[in-house]
């Protein structure tokens, strides 16, 4: 394939003609804490006077969440000066989950902090790298190929020093570096000001269902059983097959790997428009147990084992639903140890706080619904901005689109 003016072939693919392959080792400081004179857990303080002690599990959505992080005493901060963390590094875990990043921008009182072990801390050499820039390129497809193909171990994965060294480093010129750095910063600042706001929602959200949903004077309390139909499911899974005709309903609301089920010779378990389903089974201390959803106006749509569907004729179904969903009537039955299977009566003995009218209980799940369909929304909007965030970084980061 003949190569675009400009480009050249490199043993990492095309790049433009002025940027540059290293070996990560000649252009990186690299440093982990190794052993540090036997620091105990016992060591640890909650001390905000005293510095930091940052560890991978401190790492939330590509930030450190300081209020988390434990403090180690001034002393023992003292002795491994190499690995206090400064603004602008950038942090890697190296075991366990490996490759987690995270760039360092500020460092809160006391402003010091330092490293807990299975971390590395990058630094540039002789300035031979933007720092957030080599943030984004290490958050690249191509540096998480090079950890899988490096990381070593059986059940606990690690990766070595020198084999993060071997990685092959792309650097453009640094004002394009830099320009890389402000274009991705940029869309990362968008996706974290949409992350808030769903976050604000949900709050919102939650505090308007505690509050509606919360028994009034005038409401009535009854069992589920005595206001709603039951149906059980079957197992359907050596049934999928891609030409049937029904979704398989299951504990996430989709058919096994998106497929659908195929009318063969067992008794489907239909389901109609506005049917409540909800998940009876669940590993301990799972999220998915008595979980709702509600069947969509359209398609076809059958019930598998393990989930039940709920109908009435005497409630709003979605309010019904926005009652009974993860009800902790019905968590309750999670002992934290064996797995959680609620059965019918079970089911059907909830106690269902419900407001005297059906128009009442419409106008609280349709101010419920609307809050949910505005979160869904946004939702949709971060899902494409990360999208676009991938596609920006495909680009950039490899040279296909230059931004000077």
């Amino acid at each position: 394939m003949e190569l675009r003016e400009g480009y050249k072939q490199t043993e990492v693919g095309v790049i433009p003609d002025d940027w540059k392959v290293r070996p990560f080792s000649e252009i990186s400081f690299m440093k982990g804490r190794i052993g540090w004179q036997g620091l105990k857990q016992t060591e640890f303080t909650m001390n905000a006077d005293e510095p930091f002690l940052i560890t991978g599990m401190n790492f939330k959505d590509g930030e450190i969440s300081w209020d988390e992080v434990y403090h180690v005493s001034y002393e023992r901060y003292q002795i491994a000066k190499e690995i206090q963390l400064k603004q602008n590094d950038v942090l890697m875990t190296k075991d366990g989950t490996i490759g987690k990043l995270l760039f360092v921008d500020k460092i809160p009182y006391p402003h010091k902090a330092t490293l807990n072990s299975h971390l590395l801390v990058f630094r540039p050499i002789q300035k031979c790298y933007v720092p957030k820039y080599l943030y984004y390129q290490l958050s690249s497809k191509v540096f998480k190929e090079h950890i899988e193909i490096s990381k070593s171990g059986t059940t606990f994965f690690g990766i070595s020093q020198e084999s993060v060294g071997e990685y092959k480093a792309i650097l453009p010129p640094e004002e394009e570096q830099t320009s890389i750095a402000t274009a991705l910063s940029d869309v990362d600042a968008l996706i974290q000001s949409l992350t808030t706001l769903i976050a604000k929602k949900r709050n919102i959200k939650q505090g308007a269902m505690q509050e509606l949903l919360k028994p009034k004077e005038g409401w009535e309390v009854k069992k589920l059983g005595r206001v709603a139909f039951f149906s059980n499911g079957k197992a359907h899974e050596q049934f999928i097959d891609e030409d049937g005709n029904y979704i398989v309903v299951n504990s996430k609301f989709i058919s096994t790997e998106g497929k659908v089920f195929k009318n063969a010779s067992v008794s489907l378990c239909p389901l109609n428009a506005g049917d409540i389903t909800m998940v009876m089974s669940d590993i301990p201390n799972g999220k998915a147990l008595a979980k709702c959803f509600i069947i969509p106006k359209t398609g076809k749509y059958t019930l598998n084992q393990r989930i039940c569907s709920l109908r009435s004729e005497l409630v709003d179904n979605n309010f019904l639903a926005y009652i009974i969903n993860r009800n902790k009537y019905f968590l309750a039955f999670d002992s934290g140890t064996g797995q959680t299977n609620l059965i019918k009566n079970e089911v059907l003995d909830c106690p269902i706080p419900l407001p005297s009218t059906v128009q009442e209980q419409t106008r609280i799940a349709t101010i419920l619904s609307d809050m949910d369909t505005e979160i869904t929304a946004l939702e949709t909007k971060l899902e494409k901005y990360n999208q676009i965030k991938q596609g920006m970084m495909q680009e950039l980061l490899t040279g296909k689109t230059r931004l000077i």
